[in-house]
């Protein structure tokens, strides 16, 4: 007996009227119409079954943080620095678990079961890394929490950066971060990119680092990033988040730029959320938009996926954890609009992220984990449209959560009209 059947499903590639098999937390056959004994029998009704969220861009030490010490007026990226550094002595452990672990159940009922974290190492305290592990080990039944350590004030620039972040591994952080475009000079950058290379390579750690978070089209830190993986043989294993000043390089550089970037195995993750708010801040008119070029890199055969990277904290005070939100505003800002292009933002969001995450077992294919969301749309486009409302959430064939269907009744009748 099968553990749990979903029936009439539509699937992301278009497949309609699928049945999906589940046994011991693992997808045994996706069919046409198949019918067997089982536990537990969902009629999807030819709702869209897809595999879980996933966020491969996040900040959950700051998460729900926001006003404290105060808002960010200005709504600028070095404001939002300036008051995480204000925040950062105050913090108490328990507080970050506790909003992290809150934030965590925003994301469960949403379908998102996977999250890369980036960790703040610049506090020798290593506080939040304490925190950010606890919550992993907590939350491990329900969401794979990746966590990267990330030298927020710089790993150059502030003191005792590389030891914070060496003891944050050691402690069982997973990926290594970076963010070069702070650091004092771009010597310094490009500096901080090869020794943090470096010490991925030595213990075998993937690489995600912010890179070129600026409006500055100097600011060429992925081409460094894309060199050293290709020197150390990283190649699949590297990812540069951000990339926003790729927006504003001239054509002719970003001609060169792009086959770099996709000979070298780096991936990309926007983070349209967060790119539209913060760049171009200095403009007056015309104003940047600042995301990175998303269509570009991937007619280039990069890999790019989409981050939420904030919710409700120094940086950004919106945010409800719906990777349906950040593949929506993805697609206005970089004009995907066609069928194919509203598609890749679903992708951006699923595959892709799951891709850039190394995740295993990602799929809706027999051996898969048995962990998706059935969504009230009928295929990726309507759930973008819609932010489409979650059915039903499992994990490993357990149910996580569930929604009731929404609809709307109409209390006006026609003869209310005014002819």
């Amino acid at each position: 007996m099968l553990d749990l059947l979903v029936t009439n499903a539509a699937l992301p590639d278009g497949r309609t009227n699928m049945s999906v098999a589940v046994r011991n937390g693992k997808i045994i056959d996706v069919a046409e119409g198949l019918q067997a004994a089982a536990r537990d029998t969902v009629d999807a009704r030819g709702y869209l079954l897809t595999p879980h969220f996933c966020d491969p861009h996040f900040h959950m030490d700051s998460v729900l943080s926001y006003g404290m010490p105060r808002v960010n007026d200005s709504g600028t990226l070095l404001e939002g620095i300036q008051l995480w550094g204000e925040l950062k002595p105050t913090l108490v452990q328990d507080d970050i678990v506790r909003r992290a672990l809150a934030y965590c159940d925003w994301a469960i009922a949403k379908g998102l079961l996977a999250i890369r974290s980036h960790v703040d190492t610049s506090d020798p305290r290593l506080l939040a890394v304490d925190a950010l592990l606890e919550v992993k080990r907590r939350v491990a039944p329900f969401i794979d929490l990746q966590l990267v350590a990330f030298p927020q004030d710089g790993v150059l620039r502030s003191p005792g950066g590389v030891e914070n972040l060496k003891r944050a591994l050691d402690k069982g952080v997973d990926v290594v971060g970076g963010i070069p475009h702070f650091e004092r000079t771009m010597g310094e950058g490009a500096a901080s990119v090869k020794l943090l290379c470096e010490i991925a390579a030595e213990r075998g750690a993937l690489v995600d680092m912010h890179c070129d978070e600026t409006d500055d089209p100097m600011s060429r830190h992925i081409e460094t990033l894309a060199f050293e993986a290709q020197r150390l043989g990283l190649q699949g294993r590297v990812a540069g988040s951000h990339c926003t000043s790729m927006h504003s390089m001239d054509n002719y550089y970003v001609s060169k730029l792009l086959p770099l970037i996709a000979e070298s195995g780096v991936s990309v993750i926007a983070n349209p959320l967060i790119n539209i708010t913060l760049q171009g801040r200095h403009d007056t008119y015309p104003k940047r938009r600042g995301m990175t070029r998303v269509p570009e890199l991937m007619a280039a055969g990069v890999t790019v996926a989409f981050g939420h990277d904030c919710v409700m904290d120094p940086w950004y005070a919106m945010g409800s954890g719906d990777m349906l939100d950040v593949a929506h505003m993805g697609l206005h800002v970089a004009q995907m609009t066609s069928q194919k292009g509203i598609r890749a933002c679903f992708d951006a969001v699923t595959g892709n992220a799951a891709k850039v995450m190394h995740l295993d077992g990602y799929g809706i294919a027999p051996g898969c984990d048995a962990s998706f969301v059935l969504l009230q749309a009928r295929d990726p486009i309507e759930a973008i449209r819609l932010r489409a409302n979650r059915l039903k959430v499992w994990k490993k064939g357990v149910a996580l959560a569930e929604t009731a269907e929404v609809t709307s009744r109409l209390l006006y009748k026609p003869e209310h009209c005014p002819s």
